[in-house]
């Protein structure tokens, strides 16, 4: 069982009001990347309790139709086993899975079913091999969901915690037995005209068909849409024109350009696999309302949760082309849940099981 809490403000009082209504379980808590410096004191706190504790840090949080920059949003965690943080993982998928398979193996049973949610730092290069080693070892005994942590600047630094350890360059995972799983839509239509990702390295673009990606990339924004982009506004431009890795069972992935290299190659958040067959994308044409089947899929996972609150992600780069309408839509989907309150965070990312059952 998950219950939600925001709190507004991590200021001792707050929390000293929080810890005394606690009634068990483990903490996991999403706070704003401002928030950073109270992670130390949740630690501490929690350690003197002795309740287990994980978290992240999102470049900022959901409550109810508004963004927030401040406080926390706390996941009161009963009838799970307490959440795993592993670390180093980008050197080594092969060690990450075996942790990962160890946890799972140890939590549940042959005939049992659950989620696992999964944060992973955004920064991670190869978050697409992992999951595919996660996939190759557990296949369908669990239903996969998860986000991405991280900052908007983009670069290296610590973003998942436990109750000891605050670190970059890893992911925190959380089995939920008997959970249904999460619901994800993009919305966007695969274009008829497609690229090739000749060359790529983790999450970088060298090369589209052979000519540098940035030039490449550029070239058809220019050309399509008469906007031009530079080195210096490429984050402003880019996240209305991301990719989609187009994949044989028809489901699009969608990469989205957050930073340029140093040798002009783009950065996305998410794992280009070579020789990926890729669509230009279109926000502004795309994303103009709730992506279709979103609705009856959140009452699909959950018909016995209406009337308990929403735990919703939304992705930065949507914020980002959607503007002021972005209340408008977490207002509505809450509506649809038929929630109380929607909760959740900002997310750099996000993660969810294929149609066709992968």
């Amino acid at each position: 069982m998950i219950s939600t809490r925001w709190l507004p403000s991590l200021a001792q009082a707050e929390l000293d009001r929080f810890f005394a209504q606690w009634t068990g379980g483990h903490l996991i808590a999403l706070l704003p990347d401002c928030e950073g410096a109270a992670v130390p004191v949740l630690q501490e706190r929690c350690r003197q309790a002795g309740i287990a504790l994980a978290g992240a840090l999102f470049p900022a949080l959901l409550v109810d139709d508004r963004l927030e920059n401040r406080g926390a949003v706390l996941l009161s965690i009963t009838g799970a086993p307490p959440p795993r943080l592993i670390t180093g993982i980008a050197a080594d998928v092969a060690a990450a899975t075996r942790r990962l398979e160890a946890y799972v193996n140890a939590n549940l049973g042959d005939d049992d079913t659950a989620a696992l949610l999964c944060v992973f730092d955004a920064m991670v290069p190869n978050i697409g091999t992992h999951l595919d080693a996660w996939y190759l070892n557990l296949a369908n005994r669990v239903r996969y969901l998860g986000v991405n942590a991280g900052n908007e600047r983009f670069a290296p630094a610590p973003c998942l915690f436990d109750g000891d350890t605050f670190a970059g360059d890893g992911v925190l995972v959380q089995l939920l037995p008997g959970h249904p799983g999460g619901a994800l839509h993009h919305g966007f239509v695969t274009p008829p005209n497609l690229i090739t990702a000749t060359s790529s390295d983790g999450n970088r673009i060298v090369q589209i068909d052979w000519q540098p990606a940035l030039e490449v990339y550029s070239g058809l924004i220019r050309e399509r849409h008469g906007i031009v982009v530079n080195r210096e506004n490429f984050y402003t431009h880019a996240t209305h024109f991301p990719f989609g890795i187009v994949r044989a069972d028809g489901e699009m992935l969608v990469r989205i350009p957050v930073a340029l290299a140093d040798d002009d190659s783009i950065v996305c958040v998410g794992e280009i696999p070579p020789n990926s067959v890729l669509a230009l994308l279109d926000a502004r044409n795309d994303l103009n309302s709730i992506p279709e089947g979103l609705a009856d899929e959140l009452a699909e996972c959950a018909p016995d949760c209406r009337g308990a609150d929403l735990l919703a992600f939304y992705c930065a780069g949507r914020r980002m082309y959607m503007g002021e309408r972005i209340h408008q839509e977490l207002a509505e989907i809450a509506h649809r849940a038929q929630a109380p309150h929607l909760v959740g965070a900002l997310s750099l990312g996000e993660i969810g099981g294929a149609r066709s059952g992968g």
